[in-house]
């Protein structure tokens, strides 16, 4: 036990490493010793300190990480990597001054993002967009400007809970709408939406359960059933498609779409199946910043837009112009080079070489086997993609600190069979780092 607890001033200079302001860490010190007078214990124990000494080094600025886990869309490292063109865009637009909102031709007040707007009504076949900050806030915002003070019909099954435990009841509850469930949790027909229209009805709801999946006896009706139904009662039909798939066809690749997408929706078909809107990430399939897209009927857009909650959720300049940078890449035929599309497109023969080539120094202790990599982020649900990778099967949880301890970090995932080193989503650049850490790691 040390004598007393130390000063402020001196427990703030302790655990000063150069990582944290000194105005933060005099606070995680001054909160630490009222702790401990506040405690049982009189004294403070080197325990104590430690902890404090924790506490500031978890609120250490976030770095950079390799993504070694095989999560290509990993949420709690940032999801997509946006390419060259994007993040020379976003650096552009946060850098300097940009026309945001303002005609260059009129010398008056524009529109925010016409042109990523019109990039992304072109690349879903749409008649217009509409862009926010993201999916939920589409959401929100959506159900409120076409059902708010009314009723939206959804199916049991696709009462989502996204991310965070935001639930669907409880954004659509926000908007202003009442909640209509229909179907079962398993089954859901075309004609359980037609029986619970009313007179309040503003809204027929589709939500893609992009982080699961129910199989056996299930049934669930199509966009095109639901959009018959809608257009038949003059009803809005919304689809909530998740990931951001532009077209099922995936013009921007060589050869057949892979077999990994065979069941996500896409932007394209689902519009053209009848669907009035459809809406979706921009930092997951699409492959951009965090944003929502709202696309469809011109009417409807126009509705949306000029809702107050098109305000609130109205997405920042710097991402606009990353976003219009990622559109400008599919609307071109270069979708191809878009990091995420690059990392799922990877030849298995090329990452089968650099894994051996990263196994090598560690002799028998890592091995190249096979297994699937993930799109991640909730998309394309109980599919992988197929590859090789590497395998530690001794000492898993020692390796798994010990890579998670590098400088940069490197973050692998644990399986029954021992730490896997999935090198997908890593930048060839990386495994030399990768190799020399893992060797040490099977060493030590």
């Amino acid at each position: 036990m040390v004598s007393h607890p130390p000063s402020v001033d001196a427990l703030a200079t302790s655990l000063d490493d150069g990582s944290l302001p000194r105005s933060l860490l005099i606070q995680i010190a001054r909160n630490a010793i009222e702790t401990w007078r506040s405690g049982d214990a009189a004294r403070p124990s080197p325990e104590d300190i430690g902890r404090a000494e924790t506490r500031a080094l978890t609120l250490a600025r976030p770095g950079a990480v390799i993504n070694a886990t095989g999560v290509l869309l990993h949420t709690n490292l940032g999801r997509a990597v946006i390419g060259a063109s994007a993040t020379t865009a976003l650096t552009v637009s946060a850098a300097g001054f940009e026309a945001l909102e303002f005609d260059l031709e009129s010398g008056t007040r524009g529109s925010r993002g016409l042109y990523a707007r019109r990039l992304a009504a072109t690349v879903c076949g749409a008649d217009a967009a509409l862009i926010v900050n993201n999916t939920a806030g589409a959401l929100l915002l959506t159900v409120a400007a076409l059902a708010g003070h009314g009723e939206v019909i959804v199916s049991r099954g696709e009462l989502i809970e996204i991310g965070g435990s935001f639930r669907l009841p409880e954004v659509i509850a926000a908007s202003g709408a009442r909640l209509v469930e229909v179907g079962t949790t398993n089954r859901t027909r075309a004609a359980d939406y037609e029986a619970a229209i009313g007179p309040n009805t503003g809204a027929l709801l589709k939500v893609h359960p992009s982080n699961y999946r129910v199989d056996g006896f299930a049934e669930e009706a199509t966009h095109a059933g639901v959009a018959e139904i809608g257009a038949r009662h003059g009803i809005p039909v919304v689809a909530d498609i998740g990931s951001g798939l532009l077209d099922a066809r995936t013009p921007w690749l060589d050869g057949e779409p892979p077999a990994w997408l065979s069941e996500e929706p896409a932007a394209r078909q689902t519009l053209e199946f009848g669907a009035d809107i459809v809406m979706f990430s921009g930092d997951k399939l699409l492959g951009g910043p965090q944003a929502g897209i709202i696309a469809g009927r011109q009417d409807l857009i126009s509705r949306i837009a000029r809702h107050p909650i098109a305000r609130a959720t109205r997405i920042d300049g710097p991402r606009l112009a990353a976003l219009a940078a990622t559109l400008e890449a599919f609307a071109s035929g270069r979708g191809s080079e878009i990091p995420f599309w690059k990392m799922a497109t990877t030849p298995s023969a090329e990452l089968a070489e650099r894994c051996r080539l990263v196994a090598e120094p560690s002799g028998d202790l890592a091995q190249v086997g096979d297994g699937f990599s993930l799109p991640g982020a909730g998309s394309v649900p109980g599919s992988g993609i197929p590859g090789p990778m590497i395998v530690v099967a001794g000492r898993p949880a020692h390796v798994w600190r010990r890579l998670l301890d590098a400088d940069p970090p490197i973050v692998t995932r644990r399986e029954q069979r021992g730490v896997v080193v999935d090198l997908r989503a890593v930048d060839p650049a990386h495994d030399g780092h990768i190799a020399a850490s893992l060797a040490a790691a099977c060493r030590s």
